[in-house]
């Protein structure tokens, strides 16, 4: 079954698409146009109480199924999406709004993490030491924790999901997605092609909705563990709500990444890391850079270059494989960056190129009543305005000027959010300076977007992550086992009487 072959997207539970119990409904748009392209059933209590319930049925089975075999239907899902990548990067565009290569790239991302978890038999290896005292063998093995949850964002409708359920799923547990109602097809054709691949009924379901499903998967008594990806103040609720209720959480918040630039920067170089890493998704991603921090003389040779290109971006429908940037995704965000850059301006930030007056005719025929808007560029920046201290998620870019690398890395550690930074220059000692000073859990020297490879994990510090575990990685492993420890001897090694002292290596 295609995405297109209903106009409504509902739930997949049991290894089916259901309508399931709620009465409520969504519009999802295709931001491009602004038309409704179909509509998304929201769940409710008693539609997570049956993905849950199927999901701990079939959690008995499936984690009793040795690592290798769970791999080879990890393969198999592998070669699935790989025959479909395509068809999964026309869905996000089509409901998001991205350009399609960049939708392509965000599929690929995805599919490293399935890479990854086809290791598992590896993964969960444990330990053994022989005689750790006469006659006594230790070892430890890592177990599923059961039925655990995935609370996934718009901006990566694929990719996200992704970091979650294929590690989750590879491990040994069930697993429930909780996906955006703004983009849900994706989700369900990942579930048709996990069926297609021999997953089991039961061990991945997809619960459409908003904040009622979220909450009840937040306090319902069977799901063990809950991951979450999207703004601050939801992740803060995320982890106290699921750790109040016993939960082991992971709920990766906001960000205000920075992008140091060093007087001995190669400037070309910087301006299309500066476009890209700015501009690119329409800054509707957690990693963009929003903030430019220009030292010493820097500023004067970056600025004019940087207003050139930000006037001559490439706006236009995604389809369109000439296209730089898309639309934002729905009017509510269109609204909230308006505000955002009048808030700006209001506060004295110098507007030098103003994204509001970008006219979505030039996007291609059709495209007049979508959500566009064009790349906008503020010079001036201080740390006391709103629009350098709050994460604006959107094509904006504050450029904020310093005279010295000190201050540059005091501006970047005194902020809330830690999740990425980069720093571009040719100094050696800067560079490793500033990677070993920073407070930032992600960090690229001459790279401006640093997410981790599959097999290092994701994660930011500060109020950007809540949890003590990255996403993905051995530490996503770790996030979905538990650590068991094992002591034996057998009774030709036990000596006679009992024994009132502390145990001690003998």
């Amino acid at each position: 079954m295609s995405y297109t072959d209903s106009t409504e997207v509902a739930q997949y539970i049991q290894g089916q698409r259901i309508t399931g119990s709620g009465t409520r409904t969504q519009p999802v748009y295709n931001p491009a146009t602004g038309a409704v392209s179909r509509h998304v059933r929201l769940g409710n209590q008693q539609d997570v109480d049956a993905a849950v319930a199927c999901a701990q049925a079939a959690f008995p089975t499936w984690s009793n199924t040795p690592p290798i075999r769970r791999a080879r239907i990890l393969f198999k899902f592998l070669e699935l999406l790989n025959k479909n990548k395509d068809e999964l990067a026309h869905m996000i565009t089509a409901e998001h709004g991205k350009v399609f290569t960049d939708a392509q790239g965000e599929v690929a991302r995805g599919i490293d993490i399935v890479e990854f978890s086809c290791g598992i038999p590896q993964l969960l290896k444990g330990d053994f030491t022989d005689q750790v005292s006469t006659g006594i063998d230790n070892w430890t093995l890592r177990q599923p924790l059961g039925v655990v949850a995935g609370i996934t964002p718009f901006n990566f409708p694929v990719m996200v999901p992704m970091w979650m359920f294929p590690v989750a799923i590879a491990a040994g547990n069930t697993f429930v997605l909780k996906p955006s109602p703004i983009d849900p097809s994706p989700s369900l054709f990942i579930a048709d092609l996990l069926k297609q691949a021999g997953l089991p009924d039961g061990v991945f379901n997809v619960v459409q909705g908003d904040k009622e499903a979220v909450d009840a998967l937040l306090v319902h008594p069977d799901v063990t563990a809950v991951s979450f990806v999207g703004s601050t103040p939801i992740a803060n609720y995320i982890y106290e709500t699921g750790a109040h209720h016993g939960k082991r959480v992971q709920a990766l918040g906001g960000a205000k990444n920075h992008m140091v630039v060093m007087p001995d920067a190669d400037i070309d170089q910087v301006v299309d890391a500066l476009i890209g890493a700015g501009y690119g998704s329409a800054g509707e991603r957690c990693m963009a850079i929003s903030v430019a921090v220009l030292v010493g003389d820097v500023a004067d040779k970056v600025i004019p270059k940087l207003l050139e290109r930000t006037k001559t971006l490439k706006v236009l429908n995604g389809t369109n494989l000439a296209a730089e940037m898309g639309p934002v995704v729905t009017p509510a965000a269109h609204a909230r960056i308006t505000g955002y850059i009048e808030q700006g301006v209001k506060e004295g930030a110098q507007l030098l190129a103003d994204g509001r007056s970008f006219n979505g005719a030039a996007a291609g025929e059709g495209c007049e009543e979508g959500f566009w808007m064009g790349g906008t560029l503020f010079d001036h920046v201080t740390p006391e305005m709103r629009i350098y201290k709050e994460e604006i998620f959107g094509p904006v870019l504050a450029c904020v000027r310093v005279p010295d690398f000190a201050t540059a890395v005091q501006l970047v550690n005194d902020h809330e959010f830690g999740n990425g930074v980069a720093c571009f220059t040719r100094d050696g000692n800067v560079a490793r300076e500033f990677s070993r000073r920073i407070q930032v859990g992600m960090v690229g020297i001459n790279v401006p977007i640093p997410v981790p490879m599959a097999w290092h994990g994701f994660g930011g510090w500060k109020k950007s992550l809540f949890g003590d575990m990255h996403a993905y990685g051995e530490e996503g492993v770790r996030f979905y086992t538990k650590q068991k420890s094992i002591m034996q001897r057998w009774p030709e090694s036990i000596g006679k009487g009992a024994e009132f002292v502390m145990p001690t290596a003998k």
